[in-house]
Order: C-alpha cells, then structure tokens, then sequence
C-alpha cells in the first residue's frame, strides 16, 4: 500500500496541517520500488515526490478540454483565413503561460 499523507511538522509547515490526506491501495511492489528509485534520484521522500507528482497531474489540462478548446479555435477562423507564422507561434506561446 502506498499512503500519500499530508503531515505537518513544526511551525514551518503549519498549511500543511489541515490538508487532506490520500490512501492509493494495491499499488504492485513493483511500481512502488520504481517510484521509491525516481523519488530517492531527485532527493525527496516518496511521500514529497508523490505529492508533487499528483498536484502536477491535477494540473495537466484534460485532453477534451484541449480538444474542445482547438475546435472553438477553428470555428472562429474563416474557411481560407491565411494565418501567418508569426501568428501561430504567438498562439503557441500565448498556450504556454
């Protein structure tokens, strides 16, 4: 089992306090050890690589989202509207931020 909690220790991490806390049950050992190598190789806990790894992926834009936002996109251009490079590599950057 691989429980990702959210301790608090000390006045330094006193926002921590009252976060909640997840459980991931039947996780193979295996993927664990993987996990427990990628955590040990950047310096952090696996309780501390878990966490940042999950609030990264709550932040990952959900792939229908995407699509929905490139069909708008294509809606509100004219059949045969000429887009410059400039154009579609400001668009690219301006999805960046």
């Amino acid at each position: 089992m691989l429980a990702v909690t959210g301790l608090a220790f000390g006045t330094a991490y006193m926002q921590n306090a009252c976060m909640p806390s997840m459980t991931i049950r039947d996780v193979p050992q295996e993927t664990r050890d993987v996990l427990a190598e990628r955590a040990k190789a950047s310096g952090r806990s696996l309780q501390e690589f878990m966490r940042l790894e999950v609030i990264a992926l709550a932040k990952r834009e959900e792939k229908l989202a995407w699509v929905e936002r490139v069909a708008e996109r294509k809606r509100n251009t004219p059949p045969g509207s000429p887009i410059s490079v400039e154009d579609l590599l400001a668009a690219r950057d301006a999805d960046r931020r």
